[in-house]
């Protein structure tokens, strides 16, 4: 049995048709230049705001912790002086203040008495002992002026400088002001020399070297009952 010329033909073509037609990848499945350009576009969009998101967010960590070292020892300031002058005794003396200005700066004193404890920031001292506390310059040939507490026993004026100690407490201050709070007169005082009583407020204002703006407190020496 023989096949026709024809068929033979027609029978060629259909296996080509076939194979071409399983070879032949459509057009919709594939992605065009256009189309992966823009995806990348898109990556390079979300890994850029990615980026400034963690780096502000890394700024505002950084900032936030040193804004908050540098007011770190002016809290701890304050409470030390609200512990130390809320326990204070009426009638005994025990605080005083006086004005000072040198150079256009304003470094005002208060002196009060305590025992060891946080006043003189020690637990293992004896007796009674008057601390100071006052700006003082960092060295003898140094503008810098450093707040802290000058400690020395009381009781006995004719005590040289060799047995006060001096505890810096906030380095690099520019001044340093104090004020009481008068009920009798209702206003603010520059000085306190009343031995018999003691202020119901202190207000203590402390020119900072890192900031224009000055820090301020006001420490009540009476607890207010609730």
């Amino acid at each position: 049995m023989s096949i026709a010329p024809d068929n033979w033909r027609s029978g060629i073509q259909d296996s080509r048709l076939g194979q071409r037609r399983i070879f032949e990848i459509p057009k919709s499945l594939g992605f065009t230049l256009l189309e992966i350009i823009l995806a990348m576009a898109i990556l390079g969009m979300m890994s850029l705001a990615i980026y400034r998101f963690v780096q502000s967010n890394l700024i505002a960590v950084y900032t936030s912790s040193q804004v908050s070292a540098a007011e770190a020892p002016y809290s701890e300031l304050r409470d030390l002086l609200i512990e130390q002058w809320q326990s204070l005794p009426q009638g005994r003396g025990a605080l005083t203040g006086e004005p000072f200005k040198l150079n256009d700066r304003q470094r005002d004193e208060i002196r009060w008495k305590c025992s060891a404890g946080s006043g003189l920031l020690t637990r293992y001292a004896l007796g009674e002992f008057m601390a100071l506390l006052r700006l003082r310059p960092e060295s003898e040939k140094s503008d810098q002026l450093d707040l802290g507490l000058l400690r020395k026993p009381a009781g006995d004026a004719g005590i040289g400088p060799e047995y006060e100690t001096w505890v810096p407490l906030i380095k690099n201050v520019r001044s340093l002001q104090i004020r009481y709070f008068e009920p009798r007169l209702n206003s603010w005082v520059d000085r306190w020399a009343d031995t018999a009583r003691l202020p119901r407020l202190v207000k203590l204002t402390i020119g900072r070297s890192d900031s224009s703006v000055p820090w301020e407190a006001i420490i009540p020496l009476g607890r207010t009952p609730y």
